[in-house]
């Protein structure tokens, strides 16, 4: 017998999919455990790029080295993470479950261990690469672990909390940032994820997920896709996370590096669509349903930048750290949570847009207030905000999954497509939200920078006032009238580009408010329409019932 030779399988125990794991009966002690494995799991792949991202200007200190460089960490990580799908996923079929937990959360430790010896730029870039690869096994794994706590009837609730916990590792790491920072200053932060990265592989050691039906996944051609797709992929998301701090059009490499890339994916794209069993199914990835699938998850992924982009930016532009925002995280964590139970809760086959709607409306009236806001606006005058913001970005998640499964349970091949799709989704979706929004506010803040020193002249008695208050600080430390002058002319242009970048930021509330009523419209338009044009399919209840059931025939289908 074959070693790819799909098992014997009770009726209930069957998997879904190859490379998934069955679904035997569990005793109740057992699914707690599951439950508690599975979110240690999908907070440590999520932890160690938020703790990167919280702590950067820590990093670059620590390093040596410019924004612009620093940046590069991040970045490195993304382009290794959005792409890693592409080949983790059918290694998880051919190879089985069970090797791929062991082999990719040893991975982790190892590589989050390397990162104790990085001293240079360099390979801190090389180990945040690895870095992201080897994370971007954790998010499936904590969601098949968080999957195995329920019975097989509800186990879409698992897939809403498996997702909503991954989310809960920004917020987090904000809140242990400062105590990690002093314990081993940077390098307290790789121990610290160090120690998550091998609690989680203890764990998984001691509880292992049920075995899976294993297949022979991979073709020779699916490599050569890899060696196009993933260099075209890494080069776009390299442009989106520098172009504005380079500037777009200032740095020659990000035009030949968008080239480059346009090439690659152009290529990967001609390659996959002329291949009998593609590794992207390029037909099906352009299908209306799927193209509106992944454009309103990352529409809704750039409207979640406000959180990290425009909320933390702008109180970070009002001087505050990471050790004044503990409150702050605190309700953003509490929302993600809110979000995400929620959602488990009332996760309906019925009902799949609804919840997508409903964390527009969220993002929608947290922007709204934000845009109210002030140089005297502290945390405390965000918690609203940013808990309707926190609870959207978790209530979405598992509905906007489980609407895609469609195409996958009847059509198991297409699942290395829609992992790709769906991870692309969100990480790109992130990096255009940053690169758009924190541009804008730039161009912004120069606008309003413009329009506010334009009319400051000291011929104005309220301005010729204001700068010898300014200077009249300095009475005691500065003799001399003159130099006590330009004090006081250096403080007036300090606080009008405070102002700036207020009114700067206020813009940006406002843009992501639009751009998510926007989103809310098209959706909302799209779904009346389809009731109203075919009352008895209601949308989105097809692709959840062919979850819950992942009946035989699609296994018939996926063999013939």
């Amino acid at each position: 017998m074959s070693r790819y030779h799909p098992r014997e399988w009770l009726p209930h125990e069957k998997p879904a999919l190859p490379g998934s794991p069955s679904t035997p009966h569990h005793p109740t002690a057992r699914r707690l455990a599951y439950a508690a494995v599975g979110f240690i799991v999908a907070i440590t792949g999520g932890l160690g790029n938020a703790l990167v991202s919280a702590n950067l200007q820590n990093i670059q200190g620590a390093l040596g080295v410019y924004q612009a460089e620093a940046a590069w960490l991040t970045a490195a990580y993304v382009m290794t993470n959005a792409t890693a799908n592409l080949l983790i996923v059918k290694f998880r079929q051919q190879y089985g479950l069970r090797l791929f937990t062991e082999l990719f959360l040893g991975l982790y430790a190892l590589v989050t261990f390397a990162h104790l010896f990085v001293n240079d730029l360099s390979s801190a870039v090389a180990v945040r690469a690895a870095h992201g690869m080897a994370a971007a096994a954790l998010a499936p794994l904590g969601l098949y672990y968080m999957q195995q706590a329920f019975p097989k009837e509800q186990r879409l609730r698992g897939i809403a909390l498996g997702l909503g916990a991954s989310q809960l590792a920004l917020p987090l790491s904000r809140i242990i940032s400062p105590d990690v920072l002093r314990v081993g200053e940077w390098r307290g932060l790789y121990l610290f994820e160090l120690g998550m990265a091998l609690l989680a592989l203890g764990c998984v050691l001691l509880l292992k997920l049920p075995p899976s039906d294993r297949i022979k996944a991979f073709e020779k051609l699916d490599f050569l896709t890899f060696a196009l797709f993933a260099p075209g992929a890494a080069l776009l998301c390299a442009v989106l996370s520098l172009g504005r701090i380079d500037w777009w059009l200032e740095a020659p490499w990000i035009g030949i590096a968008l080239a480059c890339a346009i090439v690659l994916l152009v290529a990967a794209i001609a390659l996959e669509h002329n291949r009998r069993n593609p590794l992207l199914n390029t037909r099906w990835l352009s299908s209306g349903k799927i193209v509106r699938l992944g454009l309103s998850i990352t529409l809704i992924r750039i409207a979640l930048s406000e959180q990290a982009v425009g909320a933390v930016g702008f109180l970070q532009a009002l001087g505050l750290t990471n050790d004044q925002l503990h409150g702050l995280f605190t309700v953003v964590l509490l929302g993600l949570l809110v979000g995400m139970v929620t959602s488990a809760l009332t996760l309906n086959p019925k009902h799949l847009p609804e919840p997508v709607l409903i964390s527009l409306i969220a993002i929608i009236v947290g922007a709204l207030i934000d845009a109210q806001a002030t140089n005297l606006t502290r945390p405390g005058n965000m918690y609203i905000s940013q808990f309707l913001i926190g609870f959207g970005s978790t209530f979405f998640l598992g509905p906007a999954m489980v609407f895609g499964i469609s195409g996958v349970i009847t059509q198991p091949r297409n699942l290395v497509s829609f992992a790709v799709l769906f991870n692309m989704s969100q990480n790109i979706g992130g990096l255009i939200g940053s690169a758009l929004l924190g541009t804008f506010q730039t161009v912004r803040e120069k606008f309003h920078s413009s329009q506010l020193v334009e009319n400051l002249t000291l011929l104005d008695p309220q301005v010729a006032a204001r700068v010898q208050s300014g200077a009249s600080a300095f009475a005691r430390a500065i003799p001399d009238p003159a130099l006590r002058s330009q004090q006081g002319l250096s403080a007036l242009s300090a606080a009008a580009t405070r102002e700036a970048n207020v009114l700067a930021y206020n813009d940006v509330f406002l843009l992501i408010a639009g751009l998510a009523l926007l989103t809310f419209l098209w959706l909302f338009i799209r779904i009346t329409w389809l009731r109203l044009s075919n009352p008895q399919v209601v949308p989105g209840e097809q692709p959840a019932a062919a979850a819950v059931s992942a009946t035989s025939t699609s296994e018939e289908k996926e063999d013939a």
